[in-house]
């Protein structure tokens, strides 16, 4: 079995709640400025590096996230790519709530045709 180096854990990747959470105490030492010029910048670099893995990882975690476009006619889910674009540029109050479920008739559709 390989010994587990300094060199080793540097080169495995961080999960995404551990490179946050080194990005978040980086940025605290580097407000607080209380490292030299140099020790600052190997810092920021690793900074750097763990922002790209965040990114990364976020961009893949959205690439598995799908959402239920329609039924087809055999009544299986028919899946799609989840589209982030549809509400990234709305402000948060904009975007539409879910919508809430209440006893109805069962023959009421709620203005819904259903072709038969």
């Amino acid at each position: 079995m390989a010994a587990v180096t300094a060199e080793t854990v540097e080169q495995s990747p961080p999960s995404f709640e551990q490179a946050l959470s080194e990005l978040q105490g980086i940025t605290q030492r580097l407000e607080e400025g209380s490292g030299g010029l140099e020790a600052s910048l190997k810092e920021f670099e690793r900074g750097v590096r763990l922002l790209r893995t965040c990114y990364q990882l976020l961009e893949t975690a959205e690439q598995r996230i799908e959402q239920l476009v329609r039924f087809n006619e055999s009544g299986e889910p028919e899946l799609a790519p989840f589209d982030a674009t549809a509400t990234a540029g709305q402000p948060a109050g904009k975007r539409r709530a879910p919508r809430k479920t209440t006893a109805k008739d069962p023959e009421d559709t709620g203005g819904l045709r259903f072709d038969e």
